[in-house]
């Protein structure tokens, strides 16, 4: 059972693992397995991934849905911006973060651990392993360590992080250092992940393929140039699977939708009243909730919503009804259920809202455009249901791991989860998967000796299928329209895009 190291790349596109951008990740992962076609969910936000990522879930099954979101248990009518500082409160009130055990909640029960560094956002780290305390591991970031008491030791034996920057190069080589000379030698976790804030950082600052995102491929390139020295000088390489990925794709802002102000303006009063509306933006998407879950509000927010020229697919959850769902009956019209996508679940929004995205390139040659809740045009964002923001990064080397093969079934980041534990564990570790109910899938055609769903050693890539998903509404003169395009492999699905027309019959 070699131990698993995992390197994640935030904002990380396949179209940029180039040599001409990052030579040493392209030419590593050519010599292991490449995943074509790998998923992120949605919304395609960091912390609703990073979650999926480590608990192998769908976000309406491990509740952190979004970067800004509503927590109804803690707070009915407040978005809350999914930071350590707000989670640390709300889990002080006793209200779980994550719904669905993580990695290091289950190697813990085996004796092992998950440690992870960051130097994203704090909220992020947080999620990883919220109860590092309680079950063990840890998580370090340069503003916290859970347990709390490791920030201080990290701070006296390796000194101040370093201040934030563009690109975050120096906060990453710092990390690289408490990784190589504390995490992997010495505690010599099961499961290490360490997390680059680039080129996502600058991606939102610059755009991407501005002259600072490129830069900042190549400066992160050679942070993960450091890790792979530091594996060979050690003796590590033929021993340690490494797994590389990226949270989502991107996008460039081509307006902003300011939609507090757009809400207030078309008559929804805050969400603490009557016939209100919470709103929680993030990026390519925003996330509605209605004043007590009011059905004649959530008919209205879904009408005005539709007619918008901005608006993209719209999902409803369960509780608000959906034209695309039987359970329960249909009540509004013209939006697909929640549970197509994996947002179905205790913390799923009334209404969620992808924009409009197009696939026209931008001035560096990136395709994907779209309208955003912040920033500015020409910047960098995601978190909708574009398929360029819908395709990320995965690839995999090591000794469980074939070589120089490129994957083209469906994967997606709720699989990394199930596939490290069964690398750990095999047989065991797959009880532990089916026992808490991932949602994601060992990837079987990936490793060596590995078997398809139909359980035929070598055999090759799994059978998967394609869905389409359509619903319509006439909306004044008009007609809206959207459909939604998933695979499935076995019980997995894996969002491909949603998008959406408004136009004459």
């Amino acid at each position: 059972m070699p131990p698993v190291l995992i390197v994640v790349f935030d904002g990380l596109q396949p179209a940029q693992v180039v040599p001409q951008l990052m030579p040493n990740l392209a030419g590593w992962a050519g010599e292991g397995v490449t995943f074509a076609r790998n998923h992120p969910v949605f919304p395609t936000v960091t912390r609703a991934n990073a979650a999926s990522l480590v608990t192998g879930s769908y976000p309406g099954v491990h509740g952190l849905t979004a970067n800004n979101m509503v927590f109804r248990e803690y707070d009915p009518y407040q978005a809350i911006a999914v930071l350590h500082s707000n989670l640390g409160a709300i889990a002080a009130t006793g209200v779980k973060i994550l719904l669905a055990p993580t990695l290091a909640d289950i190697l813990s029960q085996q004796g092992r651990e998950y440690v992870a560094i960051g130097v994203g956002t704090s909220g992020n780290a947080y999620v990883h392993n919220p109860l590092a305390a309680q079950s063990g591991g840890a998580t370090i970031h340069p503003e916290f360590a859970l347990p709390t008491d490791l920030h201080g030791e990290l701070l006296e034996r390796f000194g101040p992080w370093p201040g934030e920057t563009l690109p975050n190069t120096p906060r990453m080589a710092h990390a690289v250092r408490i990784l190589t000379e504390y995490i992997l030698p010495e505690r010599n976790p099961a499961v290490a992940l360490i997390w680059s804030s680039e080129p996502d950082k600058s991606q939102h600052a610059a755009g991407v393929g501005s002259e600072l995102s490129n830069q900042a491929l190549g400066e992160a390139d050679g942070q993960f140039g450091r890790i792979l020295d530091w594996l060979e000088q050690d003796g590590r390489t033929d021993h340690t699977d490494v797994i590389v990925v990226s949270d989502h794709g991107y996008s460039t802002i081509t307006g902003v939708i300011a939609m507090e102000d757009r809400l207030r303006e078309a008559g929804f009063p805050p969400g603490n009243e009557p016939g209100g509306v919470t709103v929680a933006p993030n990026g390519g998407s925003a996330l509605f909730y209605a004043h007590d879950r009011d059905p004649s509000t959530c008919q209205r927010l879904a009408e005005w919503l539709m007619s918008q020229p901005w608006c993209g697919p719209v999902l409803a959850g369960q509780a608000a009804g959906s034209a695309g769902s039987t359970e329960p009956p249909v009540s509004i019209e013209g939006t697909l259920p929640a549970s197509l996508c994996g947002c179905e679940g205790p913390r799923v929004p009334d209404i969620a809202m992808s924009f409009k995205w197009n696939s026209d390139p931008n001035d560096a040659g990136f395709r994907g455009q779209i309208s955003s809740t912040g920033g500015q045009p020409g910047q960098g964002t995601h978190g909708s249901m574009s398929r360029h923001e819908l395709r990320n990064v995965m690839f995999a080397r090591g000794p469980s791991f074939k070589a120089g093969i490129r994957v083209e079934t469906p994967t997606g980041n709720i699989d990394l989860a199930p596939t490290v534990l069964h690398i750990l564990g095999g047989n065991e570790a797959a009880g532990a998967v089916g026992a808490v109910g991932m949602n994601g899938r060992v990837l079987h055609e990936a490793l060596k000796g590995g078997e398809n769903p139909q359980g035929i050693e070598n055999s090759g890539e799994p059978d998967w299928t394609t869905e389409l998903h359509n619903a319509e509404r006439r909306v004044g003169n008009l007609v809206y329209r959207q459909q939604i395009r998933l695979c499935r492999v076995g019980e997995t699905i894996y969002l491909e895009q949603g998008s959406s027309t408004l136009g004459e019959r």
